[in-house]
């Protein structure tokens, strides 16, 4: 007898993809981490439910997403806070909380932040691609976006019983700030461009994705013109264009990059960086 719990997708939103921790040693081949954009909020998902650090988690991009369940499950939802619904009730955020056979789970648009998590007590199964279950958007490894009508199953990557009945977290901010470290090639950037890129706010454009925020505001002046040979890129790098326009570069970045990087996010602050609406505004602070 099969007695795997699985879930039903009735709606994916504008994009929900399955997220882990990342793979990890495959930049030498040209291949990315990738994994959760906002990790913090992916590991306090996975720890309310009881499962492993590295279990697979649904990233929801803007909300939209409906799940039916196939069994009786817990779910934990983090990052981005969104309305969420089981069947008419409303479950509150970084809590778990019980989704019985049969019942379907509605997530709402968030009012603040883009990304939300879900995660289901042992797990999405799928079939891993080169150690993780992650999808990379750039490279297009993992497993595809969700789509209506198909069904996931729920692997058994737990760690220990829940023990957390809410967990206290922090609004996003309306208008985050970025604590950044001088990157490899201020030399390429006039004296003025780094003290204009931490006093000045940017605006997070549309073009926005996984593989990074596109910012514009204040040009960052070059003392260098022309491009580099291709350098190996970290996330959280600060790159700039010809035009001047900072991009921070988030999981799904490529492992190598032409454009001179003034400066990188630190790795702590880069759960706010993936959480950046098109439109809000964002600082940068020396430190």
């Amino acid at each position: 007898m099969n007695d795997v719990k699985m879930i039903e997708v009735l709606a994916a939103g504008l994009l929900t993809t399955v997220q882990d921790l990342g793979r990890f040693g495959y930049a030498a081949l040209g291949v990315g981490r990738s994994g959760a954009a906002d990790l913090a909020s992916h590991r306090l998902a996975n720890r309310l439910v009881g499962n492993a650090e590295g279990a697979a988690t649904l990233e929801a991009t803007f909300g939209g997403l409906r799940l039916r369940a196939h069994a009786d499950l817990l779910v934990a939802i983090t990052g981005a806070p969104a309305p969420v619904y089981v069947g008419s009730a409303q479950q509150g955020g970084n809590a778990p909380f019980r989704l019985p056979a049969g019942a379907e789970l509605r997530l709402g648009s968030p009012a603040t932040g883009l990304r939300s998590y879900v995660a289901v007590r042992g797990g999405i199964g799928c079939d891993p691609v080169l150690g993780s279950r992650s999808r990379d958007v750039l490279a297009g490894l993992g497993p595809p976006p969700l789509r209506a009508g198909e069904f996931l199953s729920v692997a058994a990557d737990t760690a220990a019983d829940p023990v957390v009945d809410v967990a206290p977290v922090e609004t996003p901010s309306v208008e985050p700030v970025l604590r950044i470290a001088p990157g490899p090639r201020q030399d390429w950037f006039t004296a003025t461009a780094w003290s204009t890129l931490v006093s000045s706010a940017y605006t997070t454009s549309p073009d926005s994705n996984r593989i990074g925020v596109r910012l514009s505001g204040p040009a960052l002046e070059r003392r260098t013109p022309g491009e580099l040979p291709s350098e190996p890129i970290v996330p959280g790098a600060v790159q700039v264009p010809a035009s001047g326009q900072p991009l921070v570069f988030l999981a799904d970045h490529p492992v190598t990059g032409g454009y001179p990087v003034i400066g990188v996010v630190r790795r702590a602050d880069l759960g706010m960086a993936a959480q950046l609406r098109p439109g809000q505004l964002v600082r940068f602070t020396a430190r």
